[in-house]
């Protein structure tokens, strides 16, 4: 009778293991399939930009697989170099502006625009500061990042012709620079005000400085009814249309990952605790804050509606060395498969 127990006992383990071993090959079937399906998406991105915490974030949490995507972030050392990537086939994605998309589109090169971002630079004084509104800037020195045809400057200057009745460039002593060294100096108090990138601006304002005004605000007096995206996921139309699956799964990833930073405290330690943001303490609370301030909300078709008008202000005030020759917001500027939806 033992022995025949044994007998049996050793069959129903063959079977058992003989069905473990069905359900792993179905199990293994499956995830190569999974695997197969999974398209490569090429994003260029600034080595150190603000950009890749959520692409970092993204592949940490699985968000690019999941929508039958798998991101390869590809570093470059500047932004010229990730639009020749783009427009030279090495990358599928970038980060840039829908000025500059618009721009391309007007040349024939037909790229489209996702919103990614609407956290935009900043004036920042001291703490000490006695400057209370952009009017009392007159007759000070002012650090600007991103040169005479930044987007903020613009914004900027057309906000204090229209609101104070004088010219913000013109009437005083302007310090063109890099974003660090400008932050630098600003700490230094060599500069009575700055403009600057959201995040140098956030560091600051971490470290006492205050926020005089910002490019948002500017936006909004001249004519803005909410938000807008300062920069956004560009690719062109001929890869979208050739791999429309991607496109879409990778918006999807972005919106994910997103809602997660969005919501999470401890992803954003995590996100520092890896090195992937190098602040800490107040600095990465006050960068916290200001990157959920700049996820996208509104309605796409919103967002288009002021883009296009305030593309017609920064025209006015660029001219053709910004907007080249096309003084309106081209078609197609911002993803059709976006319009009537949020981002």
């Amino acid at each position: 009778m033992k022995r025949l127990n044994a007998s049996k006992q050793l069959k129903n383990f063959g079977a058992s293991l003989t069905r473990y071993f069905a359900v792993a090959g179905v199990a293994l079937l499956l995830s190569t399939q999974v695997f197969a399906e999974t398209t490569p998406v090429r994003v260029g991105v600034l080595k150190f930009g603000t950009v890749n915490w959520e692409l970092k974030s993204m592949k940490h949490g699985g968000f690019d697989q999941a929508n039958g995507v798998d991101v390869e972030i590809v570093p470059y050392a500047g932004g010229d170099a990730t639009k020749i990537a783009l427009q030279g086939g090495a990358v599928d994605v970038i980060v840039s502006d829908w000025l500059w998309v618009s721009r391309q589109r007007a040349d024939g090169q037909k790229l489209t625009f996702v919103p990614y971002s609407s956290s935009v630079g900043a004036v920042m004084v001291s703490a000490d500061s006695d400057i209370a509104n952009l009017q009392e800037l007159k007759g000070k020195k002012i650090g600007v990042a991103g040169g005479p045809l930044d987007k903020s400057w613009l914004l900027l200057q057309g906000m204090a012709a229209q609101a104070y009745g004088f010219d913000l460039a013109a009437e005083n002593e302007i310090a063109f620079g890099s974003p660090p060294l400008l932050a630098e100096k600003t700490r230094q108090g060599e500069l009575d005000a700055m403009l600057n990138y959201w995040h140098y601006c956030a560091r600051l304002e971490a470290e006492g400085f205050k926020r005089l005004i910002s490019a948002e605000d500017a936006a909004k007096k001249l004519g803005a009814s909410g938000p807008v995206s300062a920069i956004g996921y560009v690719f062109s139309d001929e890869w979208a249309a050739a791999n429309p699956k991607a496109a879409a799964g990778f918006v999807q990833a972005s919106r994910d990952t997103k809602k997660l930073m969005g919501e999470s405290d401890a992803e954003w330690e995590r996100l520092a605790e890896s090195g992937a943001i190098k602040d800490k303490g107040a600095a990465l609370l006050t960068l916290r804050d200001r990157f959920r301030e700049g996820i996208p909300v509104r309605p796409v078709a919103d967002e288009i509606v002021d883009a296009s008008n305030l593309y017609g202000v920064l025209a006015d005030l660029g001219g053709p060395k910004l907007v080249g020759d096309s003084p309106t917001m081209v078609e197609g500027t911002y993803w059709s498969q976006l319009v009537g939806g949020s981002e």
